[in-house]
């Protein structure tokens, strides 16, 4: 009981003494950080300002934080903590105003004050609490896991009544600070975060004035894993929030090219090793037909087995550079190494046909013009944006260039001279087309 009336004491702030009534504050004051408050202190009637002796001080400390006395304010007797940004209302003393104006708040100034008036018929007291504007980011104590492929939220809401002119929200991963997502000036910028995410990431539109910030990020990859941070800034008060995605699970697609990477593995040991055990039990010299088609299988389908974990990688991860780049690269394999088998005259019908179209030279040419066509259309997406078209226009020239040259290869020539000037320069254009699209950088901004 006796803890309740002193809760409603304190509620008041009104405390009486010798009939000398002094009124404060009905509640908590709450003001932001780098602001100026004004802590209320005053008596309805003051009878003569003769003896009038006001004094401020730290509730929980004591330590002084003005004093009005003789007729005048005591600057010389403030903490140095309040020196300058202390101040009574001069002018307002004789009306029985002993309000301070304390300036430039700050997170230590928060907590009791109490205002202490002596005279030579009265005196009293009252307490006021000061606290600083709490500018708060919630977000979830929990790490976030999900499947590969789904959408999942990140949470990031504003415990604070802030206009949405001042506030600046920015996601980043806290690997690397790679840019996630930014809202500035009351709008959401998405152009200028990172590649990976655009298009990915975005705020719940409709839940921005309620000051929630939480990012859906869409269709989530293994390389989305990590810790992301949600930055709030509101002119001088910042806060941030940390949140961790993790445990990332096997979608369908990932369990199908761990199934054919697997497969891949097994096909290749098991036929290497059927290989190897009919060989021995062949007579010398001969080759059977088992033994040829083990040949041709062990060097068909761990490579099939890898160019369709490849395609879908691609369908994945939506890394579609390389995913063109390596199911050429298996695709083409098995036409090369057929040719580097002893069996090559022992094939028939059409598959011979096909493994001779195929030479060496022709293959060379097929997979250049793939891999340099990903790597063009990379590079043509760096530039996109760049000030000056000199970049675009030398990329695009050189990968012309290699077209050319790689047709004139895949057709063939007797004359390994002629043979050799187009392999020299077909290396001069692969590194200026990788020059274009990963170095010169400041061509770009000429």
């Amino acid at each position: 009981m006796m803890g309740m009336l002193g809760c409603v004491l304190m509620s008041l702030l009104v405390m009486v003494a010798d009939g000398f009534v002094v009124h404060g504050s009905s509640g908590p004051l709450v003001a932001p950080l780098g602001s100026s408050v004004v802590l209320p202190c005053y008596v309805d009637k003051l009878s003569s300002m003769k003896g009038l002796e006001v004094e401020w001080r730290r509730a929980d400390s004591n330590a002084l934080v003005h004093l009005f006395l003789d007729g005048e304010s005591r600057p010389e007797s403030q903490e140095p903590d309040y020196q300058d940004r202390a101040h009574f209302f001069t002018d307002q003393i004789q009306h029985g105003n002993f309000s301070l104006r304390l300036d430039n708040l700050t997170a230590e100034d928060e907590g009791r004050y109490t205002c202490r008036v002596y005279s030579q018929e009265d005196s009293g007291e009252v307490l006021v609490q000061l606290k600083h504007e709490r500018f708060l980011v919630l977000g979830s104590d929990r790490s976030v896991s999900a499947y590969d492929g789904e959408d999942v939220t990140l949470n990031c809401s504003l415990d604070s009544h802030v206009s949405l002119e001042d506030v600046e929200v920015s996601w980043t991963r806290t690997d690397g600070g790679i840019l996630v997502l930014l809202f500035q000036d009351n709008q959401t910028f998405s152009d200028s975060v990172d590649e990976q995410y655009r298009d990915r990431a975005e705020f719940f539109t409709a839940e921005i004035s309620k000051g929630n910030f939480s990012l859906r990020l869409k269709s989530v990859r293994i390389e989305d894993k990590g810790v992301y941070m949600c930055q709030v800034s509101a002119g001088v008060l910042s806060a941030n929030v940390t949140v961790e995605l993790e445990q990332l699970g096997f979608s369908s697609w990932h369990i199908a090219v761990l199934f054919f990477c697997i497969a891949a593995g097994l096909a290749a040991v098991l036929l290497l090793v059927s290989l190897i055990w009919c060989r021995m039990n062949n007579a010398a010299g001969s080759i059977s037909k088992k033994v040829c088609d083990l040949q041709l299988s062990l060097v068909f389908c761990p490579n099939i087995c890898m160019f369709l974990a490849f395609m879908l990688w691609g369908f994945t991860e939506a890394s579609l550079n390389e995913t063109i780049t390596c199911c050429a690269l298996y695709i083409l394999r098995p036409f090369m190494l057929i040719w580097a088998m002893p069996y090559l005259n022992y094939l028939q019908g059409n598959l011979k046909a096909w493994i001779k179209f195929f030479k060496i030279t022709r293959e060379l040419a097929i997979f250049t013009v793939v891999f340099y066509s990903a790597l063009f259309a990379h590079g043509w997406r760096l530039r996109a944006h760049d000030a000056s078209i000199v970049p675009r226009v030398a990329m695009g020239i050189s990968f012309g260039v290699i077209v050319l040259l790689c047709l004139l290869l895949s057709r063939g020539f007797k004359n390994k001279i002629l043979h050799l000037i187009l392999i020299s320069c077909l290396s001069v254009c692969q590194m200026s087309q990788l020059m274009f699209t990963f170095g010169f950088s400041s061509l770009g901004n000429t």
